[in-house]
């Protein structure tokens, strides 16, 4: 099982973070290589809710699930990944003085399967850490963008 965590600074209250990372509508805005997220059912936020999910990856497709499977408002939100892609991502939010919260995003996945993926698991180590950095840089900034200011709070 591989575990990737990067954390940093966010020019926006927890609650404003939490919000815009909580509404379905702009995962695929922020989320390294999703082209659409919509709801499968009723429930579109909260613990239980699932979703139809397109990945693009270069020039591959994959349909797959995701799942919220965990989730406590304006502090944590579990993305779980089902299908050829597995995997859970998740989001955290902290405080971090007026105005400001630190975003802590951790991907945990699945060794590769098969002997061509025992030899590849350095590559799929470095392709999941490029993804979760770009995902968490790119959710940084949608955040600060939907709250109009940037990193040290200045209205942008």
């Amino acid at each position: 099982m591989g575990r990737i965590k990067y954390a940093s600074d966010v020019g926006a209250p927890v609650e404003v973070a939490f919000s815009y990372a909580d509404n379905h509508l702009f995962v695929p805005d922020w989320m390294f290589g999703i082209a659409r997220f919509v709801p499968t059912g009723e429930q579109n936020h909260g613990l239980g809710a699932v979703f139809a999910t397109t990945a693009c990856v270069a020039l591959w497709r994959t349909t797959m699930t995701c799942e919220i499977t965990e989730y406590r408002r304006n502090v944590v939100i579990g993305y779980t990944l089902r299908g050829h892609l597995s995997g859970t991502l998740t989001l955290r939010f902290d405080p971090l003085g007026y105005g400001r919260s630190v975003l802590t995003s951790e991907a945990e996945y699945g060794p590769p399967r098969g002997f061509v993926g025992r030899m590849s698991v350095g590559l799929v180590d470095s392709v999941v850490k490029s993804a979760l950095r770009r995902t968490e840089s790119q959710l940084r900034r949608e955040i600060e963008e939907f709250h109009g200011t940037d990193l040290v709070g200045r209205i942008a």
